[in-house]
């Protein structure tokens, strides 16, 4: 085929509709995934309006594009059918890379989950403007959102008990007992979790580190009046207090 005639078949009426379809759907993806970053930028999370919008246009142009073999290229090359399932599973592989560079921990605390989560739910999204399902991907972007703004007020009214995760470090040569700190605990309105005690030591001083969980949702005192405790404590050099999350 001349070059020129190759040049023209990218302009062709056929391959002009099927670039008008798939701008399109990524513009409609655009605007879903926009919507289920706005919760996270208002949040002030890392990822916000333009990482979503990102991340749900893309995965839409992926799709769509598995869905026009015949014009690829100019129309001008012989494709087999492409199976839409290997492209999906391409692009869930690849947003498990940003959602995990989106997840932190700091000892017991673990931030970023919801974040990861949604992300993967924005490609979501964008893969079901791609398929054409236009209801269902309206629909998972307002159950995300939603879901996002208005459960944690679910959370709250809904029985619950808050932990806090704990780290004390102890003067030299003096030894924690754990029947006693467990019983301290206790008369402050918190229980140690089973399994999160972590001892280390250091030219002889030991740092005990572990997640103290209310007894109830009224229960447990609160973090200035344990870091005041705490801070007047025999045996206690240092310590940090912070809400146990994810």
């Amino acid at each position: 085929m001349p070059s020129y005639q190759m040049l023209t078949a990218y302009w062709s009426t056929n391959e002009l509709t099927t670039n008008g379809v798939i701008l399109l759907n990524m513009m409609g993806a655009l605007v879903l995934g926009l919507l289920v970053g706005y919760e996270r930028s208002y949040h002030g999370r890392a990822a916000g309006m333009r990482t979503y919008g990102l991340v749900c246009m893309a995965a839409t142009a992926l799709t769509v594009v598995a869905g026009y073999p015949g014009a690829w290229f100019g129309g001008g090359a012989e494709h087999g059918l492409i199976d839409p399932t290997r492209v999906v599973q391409g692009i869930v592989s690849g947003i498990g890379f940003l959602g995990a560079g989106v997840i932190m921990r700091e000892g017991f605390n673990i931030s970023g989950l919801t974040t990861a989560a949604s992300i993967w739910a924005s490609a979501v999204i964008g893969v079901l403007v791609g398929l054409g399902f236009y209801l269902s991907a309206i629909g998972l972007s307002v159950l995300c959102a939603g879901s996002m703004m208005y459960l944690t007020r679910v959370e709250a009214w809904l029985p619950s008990r808050h932990a806090v995760a704990i780290t004390m470090r102890f003067r030299a040569g003096f030894l924690p007992q754990e029947k006693a700190l467990r019983a301290l605990a206790l008369a402050r309105g918190y229980e140690i979790a089973t399994g999160t005690l972590m001892v280390s030591g250091d030219l002889g001083k030991q740092e005990w580190r572990f997640v103290a969980i209310a007894l109830d949702k009224n229960s447990g005192a609160p973090l200035t009046a344990l870091a005041a405790e705490l801070n007047n404590f025999d045996g206690v050099e240092g310590f940090q207090l912070t809400h146990a999350r994810n």
